[in-house]
């Protein structure tokens, strides 16, 4: 399959600030295209060949799960409600 120049609408510009990977902001790279995308599915629009969601050095994947973990880890801390803030809905609710 060869590139067809579709994909020059879909490439993505490099994150900005420093130390934020590429896969880890959502972007895909077509190898045959050789370039990074923003596109939702998992082939590529301009060559059909499969996009690539994650890096494929050890050292690289690593970083971007340690990037996810810790990213986890923060929503999760920010969803949960204290004790007190269970105890006040409860009585709300209970009103």
């Amino acid at each position: 399959m060869v590139c067809k120049g579709i994909c020059v609408r879909h490439k993505a510009l490099k994150p900005k600030s420093p130390g934020i990977g590429r896969y880890s902001t959502g972007q895909k790279r077509c190898q045959g295209c050789e370039l990074f995308l923003r596109w939702d599915g998992f082939w590529c629009p301009c060559c059909g060949y499969r996009l690539r969601t994650g890096p494929r050095n050890t050292k690289f994947k690593n970083e971007l799960r340690t990037r996810k973990e810790t990213e986890k880890g923060k929503l999760s801390a920010v969803n949960e409600e204290s004790p007190i803030q269970a105890l006040q809905k409860n009585i709300a609710y209970n009103v």
